[in-house]
């Protein structure tokens, strides 16, 4: 095998391998011996077709793996060489007339065209100083979350006397018959319904014609589907609901004790606080992490500076943009952002891709250094919690990942990078400092 640099600029190489075409024939002979003793052909004893025979019938096919296998081989062999370390795969392109390199003709030749990791030695995480952040769950943090709590979990109790009617937050339980044209509709009825007057869960209009309404009391309403509709046969129609209320609630006054704790399925009120205390100071040491882990990268950005690989921050670059399009036909783009150009905010964003680059670099290169790595095990756990978003399509999420390597592949990036930043944070000079929850949970742009 000849390996050759064509070109060196920057960070961008171009390598040239050659097979010589003997090498190859030599290796297809090797596979023709090998194989033809186990041929059974019609018109042969068994072992005893010739080797020229086979070679006649699947030479083709023999040289066609052998060369598959020459340039996965070859690649590797010739970046070793090379001293090379890929920022990236590199893109393969052939020289040669593959009819004549089949046909036992011609060398194998190709190109490599790719971009290296720049050289540069990254910071001593000893050196490092920062800030760990610390709150920890308040009285009134805790009370808060128990009212909160008592607000999801409402129970409803019957109103009393002679003239109840509907109003605002009430419950009503009711039976209703949706009709188009005067003919129901698929869907269109229910028994013993719960709705809760100003919830907004049914379609607009429904809800509010039902304020005043008594007990036993039968109506018919007018209302029209959203455009927007999910049932595309109702969407804009207008249909009338024939309706019968069977009763009035009014929200229960909640009660946070031991009898509220039960109803939710736990032994007492101090479990539940228990509970809630640890999930409280969950979050926060989320919150605290976040944060720590910004001023860390933020450290990590301005403490080196070295060039780029230019396709790795296109393609950065490239998926940031596609996200602000597609916020900026949906609306949603920031306050702030919908003001400037494309222009100004291709500057900005590009900018951001070069950070993320830059970091990603970095922290591979402190995690290399450091022989830190993601085990099957990890990566395996990952995708099984993956998995178990999707309730009732965890098999097909496992097979896609088995099936697809460079979906696996991101998925253990992030693992490999919070490893690195536990690492660092294990190394470095960490400082805890008690804050406030309104700083703790102060928004903050994503890394």
């Amino acid at each position: 095998m000849q390996v050759v640099e064509k070109s060196s600029e920057g960070l961008s190489r171009v390598i040239a391998v050659t097979i010589p075409v003997a090498e190859l024939n030599e290796k297809l002979d090797a596979r023709l011996k090998e194989v033809a003793p186990q041929m059974k052909l019609k018109g042969f004893r068994p072992g005893k077709v010739p080797a020229a025979h086979v070679k006649k019938t699947f030479g083709r096919d023999f040289m066609s793996e052998i060369i598959n296998d020459a340039l996965n081989t070859s690649s590797q062999a010739a970046l070793d060489e090379t001293k090379v370390r890929p920022a990236a795969p590199a893109e393969m392109k052939l020289i040669s007339d593959m009819d004549k390199v089949i046909a036992g003709q011609e060398d194998l030749a190709y190109e490599m065209s790719l971009e290296v990791m720049p050289d540069f030695t990254p910071v001593d995480p000893k050196t490092l100083k920062l800030d760990r952040p610390t709150y920890t769950a308040s009285d009134a943090d805790l009370d808060e979350a128990l009212t909160e709590l008592a607000g999801q979990a409402k129970t409803y109790e019957d109103k009393t006397g002679k003239t109840v009617k509907a109003a605002d937050g009430d419950q009503l339980i009711i039976d209703f018959l949706g009709k188009l044209d005067g003919e129901p509709f698929e869907g269109g009825a229910a028994t013993d319904a719960e709705l809760v007057i100003g919830s907004g869960r049914f379609i607009p209009g429904f809800e509010e014609q039902l304020k005043g309404a008594k007990v036993g009391e039968e109506k018919t309403i007018e209302v029209t589907f959203p455009e927007d509709y999910q049932a595309k046969h109702l969407a804009g129609k207008l249909a009338t609901f024939d309706i019968t209320v069977k009763a009035i609630k009014a929200e229960a006054e909640a009660k946070v004790d031991d009898e509220f704790a039960k109803r939710i399925g736990l032994e007492s009120l101090d479990k539940l606080k228990e509970l809630l205390s640890a999930n409280l100071n969950q979050q926060y040491a989320g919150a605290a992490r976040f944060k720590l882990k910004r001023a860390l990268l933020d450290q990590l950005d301005k403490a080196h500076d070295f060039p780029l690989p230019p396709k790795m921050v296109e393609a950065e670059f490239d998926g940031i943009w596609q996200q602000v399009e597609a916020d900026k036909a949906a609306g949603r783009l920031p306050e702030d952002d919908a003001k400037k150009s494309d222009e100004d905010l291709k500057t900005e964003y590009r900018k951001i891709a070069e950070r993320r680059v830059r970091l990603g670099l970095v922290l591979a290169e402190i995690g290399r250094a450091n022989n830190v790595t993601v085990s099957d095990q990890e990566l395996n756990n990952a995708i099984m919690n993956e998995a178990r978003n999707y309730p009732g399509q965890e098999r097909q999420v496992l097979d896609f990942y088995r099936q697809n390597p460079n979906a696996a592949a991101q998925m253990r990036a992030p693992i490999y990078e919070e490893k690195v930043c536990d690492l660092i944070f294990s190394t470095a000079d960490v400082t805890d400092t008690p804050i406030t929850k309104e700083e703790l949970l102060k928004e903050e742009d994503e890394i």
